[in-house]
């Protein structure tokens, strides 16, 4: 379903700036499928569990411009199945960004209002229970993509990057629903991976730790403001990846693990001789769907 291996591109304008020696950038945004991002690798796991089980239909969840749920509508349409996205929320006067690609793709969306994503889980139970009873076969797929399936993925991609950068000291990488973090965390061990909090979760290590092999100590930033709304350091961030290696990067996820990353250097936490990785895990097209982030252009 994605094209592999994503390319790791050296970063040496970036790294200069931000006074690292050795510095990557894994590309994961290049992964392929419907926009790209890390979600694909989760959905090669997900969608094929839907198959075995011979859905018709699948259901998942997510923010307004999930990534994951724009991800699944792609990875659904490519296998024949249809696609019903429970996303929080009320809809928008204007379509942009994922949203935009979700009807593109042909997804149905339900607006489940101002809710967390507990009680997204709620609401996908009873929709796919709800089509159940008419008759269709259901898959659900966790929010994010994220359980010790989902995971296997980015356990995958950590094998991936030890093929090309076999003394690699850190992956830094933003944190949402745990299951990206937990199976480079399979892969590379917990001393390796940096998670970066983007605040999706109200307690992103145990959703990792609930994800991973044993009980390691992790090493998380914890969010420093709410889901989704720009910050300086965001905005910074965002600024110098795009104005150094005319990279993009989403204000919600790959933003704020940019933003993470350059707070570990400078508080010591990465040191400058470290062989670090910045894992690029795509959402694009979720930058034209926060009009309030326009600010990023300042």
């Amino acid at each position: 379903m994605g094209t592999y291996p994503t390319p790791l591109e050296p970063a040496p304008r970036l790294a200069a700036a931000l006074g690292l020696d050795q510095l990557w950038i894994k590309r994961d945004d290049l992964i392929g499928l419907g926009g790209g991002g890390n979600k694909v690798r989760k959905l090669e796991y997900t969608l094929a569990a839907a198959r075995a089980h011979r859905a018709d239909l699948v259901v998942t969840s997510g923010a307004a411009q999930s990534n994951h749920a724009r991800l699944t509508a792609a990875g659904a349409a490519r296998l024949g199945l249809r696609a019903v996205l429970v996303l929080e929320g009320h809809e928008p006067p204007a379509v942009t960004g994922n949203l935009l690609l979700n009807r593109l793709f042909g997804a149905e969306i339900i607006w489940a209002g101002e809710v967390r994503p507990a009680e997204l889980g709620t609401r996908v139970a009873a929709e796919a229970e709800r089509r159940r009873a008419g008759g269709e076969r259901v898959e659900v797929i966790p929010f994010g993509g994220s359980s010790v399936l989902g995971a296997r993925g980015y356990e995958e991609a950590g094998a991936e990057l030890l093929r090309q950068i076999p003394d690699l000291d850190t992956v830094v990488v933003a944190l949402g629903s745990g299951g990206t973090m937990a199976g480079l965390v399979n892969a590379l061990g917990a001393d390796r991976v940096l998670g970066v909090d983007v605040g999706a979760v109200d307690d992103p290590g145990a959703a990792v730790l609930g994800l991973v092999r044993g009980s390691p100590s992790l090493r998380i930033r914890r969010a420093t403001s709410e889901y989704g709304r720009l910050t300086t350091e965001v905005r910074q961030a965002l600024q110098l990846v795009a104005r150094t290696e005319g990279v993009v990067l989403d204000p919600v996820y790959t933003g704020r693990a940019a933003a993470g990353l350059i707070a570990a250097v400078e508080d010591g936490s990465i040191r400058p001789d470290e062989r670090t990785v910045l894992l690029h895990t795509g959402g694009l097209p979720g930058l034209f769907g926060h009009p309030e982030n326009s600010g990023i252009y300042a």
